[in-house]
Parts: structure tokens; C-alpha cells; sequence
């Protein structure tokens, strides 16, 4: 999920004018996209855009690695880089903006990390990062019986890869997450990384209320130092304002509705096509076509058709707000175990107030008329038709 868009696509005024505003850094992009009509004027978004333009200004260009002329491979470069105790004086301070869900936090990092004039840069999922962590960890220690610290290696891989990561919905709910993040971090700085990250939580208030959180504080005050903290302030929550005026149920699932489906996800997110989104659920991968800004995209048979159960759906609806479900087929006597899973999946997005967009071959009401579940199948209906009304579209998401 690195928010990677073409320049017409990100401000919907034409090549040359997108060219313009990609090289004006994220401030310029952002007025432009205004202009377009692409998106409403906001103060506290325009005062964001500003903050991040000046951090995209002691950027450019930016690359703590030493170069050297035989340093041509990445363990080269890896292995050539300052000892962690040496972290350069001169890495830009980082950026962690924090607000209510909604106020436009992830387009707003979308458009920096678009412009950022950064050779090595990576856009992610905290979560989906944490993952990925977990597991180089996991293979450092097979391969490295005998050493007993795996950090300095990641932070060394995870360097030559970007010296910019920028992390969407930044959270901390694991144990086991909350006891690398401290000495990753500190690794991480101390070669130069530089951190801009959205969240709905103030770094003072990451993990807490969890047991183990006296062990954690040395990692937010690190947050504190190495990271400015802005609060975006908009009164607006635009995303809601954007599915509130959207059609969440979409009757044929024809190339009409398919099209009607490829405007939400462009609407939701500003982006016409997401990456792959996997997540990690009791020890197995849940992997989805498509999900940018969270909003996921996958069909029917990707989650129904195949043996998922609760932890899965559970997972998934709480970690997108919005899912768009492509081509919901009319359930009967043979396809009892789809049905079943079906009934789960919208629990769990009802549940969570995870926003759904369908195409379908029927109205909920008339999707499963006779079979083993057809009876139960008439609270999932009433929730699905619930879950179209502007007043249920206008709940936060709980995650």
C-alpha cells in the first residue's frame, strides 16, 4: 500500500498542471486537488499540508547511507552503515499526525509520500509492518541459532529498503508488538530513518490501560523526541460525508453495477485500484485482492466460497472501515455452507460498523428465500438494509 497514483488521477486538473503540483511537494498538490474540486477547502487540512511541506523540503534528496564506489550490493551498504550508537545529526524530525477517523489524515500522508523526493520509501499498514517484522524476526532466528538479537539486523534490512516509512492507522494493542518497538525504533532512528505516521490515538496514549505499559513509555517518550506531533483539528468527518452520499446497494451485480463498485473505491480512497491487503489471523494469512486507505475490495467467493470463519471476518472488519463486495449471488438449498458465511461476515461488519458496498443479485430481502439457513437469514437481510440508511452509513467504525 504505497499510495502510488499518475498525476491526473491525484489532482484531476490534467498532465502538466499534476506534473507541477507533484514537484511543488504536498502543499501544492493539495491546493490543487481544492481547485479541481476534488476536495473541500479545510483550514486544519491546509495548516497539515503546510507542516508537511516542510518536511518534504529538508527531505529532498535525503539518504543516510554512506556511499563508497565498490559499495554496490545491499549487504555492502548494510554492512558499511554507522554502528546504531552513532545516529546522524542531521535526520530530519519526522511527523506523527493524529485525529478523529475521517478528518482526511491518510489522504493528506498520501499526497507527501507522493511527492517525497526520497529514493527509498515505503508507505504501509502499522499492522501489516508489525506483521512483517514478527516474521524476518522469526526467520533471523532459524537461520541464526546461536545469536540472541535479531533488532539490529532488521533495522539494518528494514533501512536498506527505505529511509522514509510512512505508516497508516499507527496502533499498538499487541504484548508481543509493544516489547520490539522500543529497541526498533531506537535502531531505526539511530540510522537515520525518518517516521511519518496517522493515527486516531495521541502517542501518550498508545497501549493504554495494558498490562506491561511501564515497559512501553520509554518507547513513546522515543516517539516524542525523534517525531513532531500534530493534532488535526477539522471539524468535518469527510469520510463519512463521502459514503453517506454514495449507493451502497447495487441490483443486478451486471457491468453497470462493476462500474458502480469502481466509483466507490476511487471516491473512498482517491485511488481507481488498491493493493493486496493480508492479514495474519490465528496463525494463517486472510489475503484480499485489492484495499487502499482502509477500504477493502473482494468478492463474494473470495470470502465466502472458501472455509473462512468468525476470527477472519473479525479481523477483517476491524481492520478496514469499508468493505465493497463484488457479485453476491442468491443463496438456496445447495449453497448452505456460503450462506452460513455470509451470515457471519455481515455479524462482524455489523457489528464493527464496517461500512458496506455491494452488488448483488437481489435485494437482501430476496437473497435467500428457502434453504437450511433461510430463516436466519432474515436478521442478516434487516441488517444489511439497516446498513444502508444514512443514519447507521454516519456511525464511527469500531475496531
Amino acid at each position: 500500500m504505497d499510495g502510488t497514483q499518475t498525476d491526473a488521477s491525484i489532482t484531476g486538473s490534467g498532465p502538466r498542471n499534476a506534473s507541477a503540483a507533484l514537484h511543488g511537494g504536498p502543499l501544492a498538490l493539495y491546493r490543487a486537488r481544492v481547485a479541481a474540486g476534488d476536495l473541500a477547502a479545510d483550514p486544519a487540512q491546509e495548516l497539515a499540508a503546510e507542516t508537511l511541506q516542510d518536511l518534504w523540503r529538508r527531505l529532498r534528496g535525503y539518504d543516510p547511507r554512506p556511499e563508497a564506489p565498490e559499495a554496490t550490493g545491499w549487504l555492502t551498504r548494510v554492512f558499511r552503515r554507522k554502528p546504531v550508537d552513532e545516529a546522524p545529526g542531521d535526520a530530519p524530525q519526522g511527523l506523527y499526525l493524529v485525529g478523529e477517523v475521517g478528518r482526511g489524515k491518510s489522504m493528506l500522508m498520501d499526497l507527501f509520500f507522493e511527492t517525497a523526493e526520497v529514493s527509498r520509501k515505503r508507505r504501509i499498514h502499522f499492522h501489516q509492518f508489525m506483521q512483517d517484522a514478527h516474521k524476518r524476526i522469526h526467520a533471523w532466528k532459524q537461520a541464526n541459532p546461536g545469536d540472541a538479537d535479531p533488532i539490529p539486523p532488521l533495522a539494518d534490512s528494514i533501512m536498506a529498503e527505505a529511509a522514509l516509512l510512512c505508516f497508516d492507522e499507527f496502533q499498538v494493542h499487541d504484548i508481543v508488538d509493544a516489547m520490539i518497538l522500543g529497541r526498533l525504533f531506537e535502531a531505526l532512528f539511530a540510522r537515520g530513518c525518518v517516521v511519518v505516521a496517522t493515527s486516531n490515538t495521541a502517542p501518550g496514549d498508545l497501549f493504554k490501560g495494558k498490562p506491561g505499559r511501564d515497559a512501553f513509555l520509554p518507547f513513546i517518550a522515543l516517539i516524542k523526541q525523534r517525531v513532531a506531533v500534530l493534532y488535526l483539528q477539522s471539524a468535518r468527518d469527510f469520510r463519512r460525508d463521502r459514503i453517506r452520499g454514495l449507493p451502497t446497494w447495487h441490483v443486478p451485480a451486471d457491468g453497470r453495477a462493476e462500474r458502480a463498485l469502481d466509483s466507490a473505491f476511487l471516491e473512498l480512497t482517491g485511488q481507481p485500484n488498491g493493493k493486496p491487503l493480508v492479514l495474519e489471523v490465528l496463525g494463517r494469512h486472510l489475503e484480499l485482492p485489492e484495499e487502499s486507505g482502509g477500504v477493502a475490495r473482494a468478492s463474494f467467493d473470495d470470502l465466502c466460497g472458501r472455509p473462512l470463519g468468525p476470527a477472519d471476518f473479525l479481523a477483517l472488519a476491524t481492520h478496514v472501515h469499508t468493505l465493497i463486495l463484488d457479485n453476491v449471488p442468491r443463496l438456496g438449498p445447495d449453497s448452505a455452507d456460503r450462506a452460513r458465511r455470509f451470515i457471519t461476515l455481515v455479524d462482524a461488519l455489523y457489528e464493527h460498523r464496517c461500512k458496506i458496498v455491494a452488488s448483488a443479485a437481489a435485494a437482501p430481502d430476496s437473497l435467500y428465500e428457502r434453504g437450511e439457513n433461510a430463516s436466519m437469514f432474515e436478521r442478516t437481510a434487516s441488517r444489511l438494509n439497516e446498513m444502508q440508511s444514512q443514519d447507521w452509513l454516519a456511525l464511527p467504525h469500531l475496531t
